[in-house]
């Protein structure tokens, strides 16, 4: 009788164990479908891409620029950087502001930014900065601007 207690005791656990699985697995199942009922329903792609028809700037060092050409979009920006010159040194003229406007350097606080070019309507128009620190060449360049 006792190797019958030891196979009824097996089967018990095995049984236990089963059992045990089977409603942890019913239990998952339900936990999922009552979660998947919470969750909001999958909203419609928007029209228009995130962050709209916003242009990423062009970068280009001051040195390069000299002589050059740079082709933007109406709204881009073109973002001059200085090197070891002082981002607010630099002082800008542009030929047509109908076409691009100069945007001057700061610097101090917190933040410092760096000169630059926007692009305002499509044409051709010349960019002539200067520096105040004296001795550096007027840094001339061309900016094209077409429509979007």
């Amino acid at each position: 009788m006792e190797r019958a207690a030891v196979g009824w005791d097996t089967g018990a656990m095995r049984l236990s164990r089963n059992l045990a699985a089977v409603v942890i697995t019913v239990v998952a199942a339900a936990a999922g479908l009552g979660l998947s009922g919470c969750a909001a329903s999958p909203a419609e792609a928007p029209s228009t891409p995130i962050g709209g028809d916003i242009v990423a700037p062009v970068t280009i060092a001051a040195n390069d620029l000299q002589g050059g050409t740079v082709d933007l979009v109406v709204g881009q920006v073109l973002n001059i950087t200085t090197g070891d010159l002082a981002t607010d040194s630099y002082t800008g003229e542009v030929a047509d502001s109908a076409v691009a406007s100069f945007v001057q350097g700061t610097t101090g606080g917190s933040a410092e930014t760096n000169p630059g070019v926007t692009a305002v309507g499509p044409g051709e128009t010349e960019v002539t900065m200067t520096n105040e620190a004296g001795g550096i060449q007027p840094l001339t360049f061309t900016v094209v601007v077409t429509a979007k």
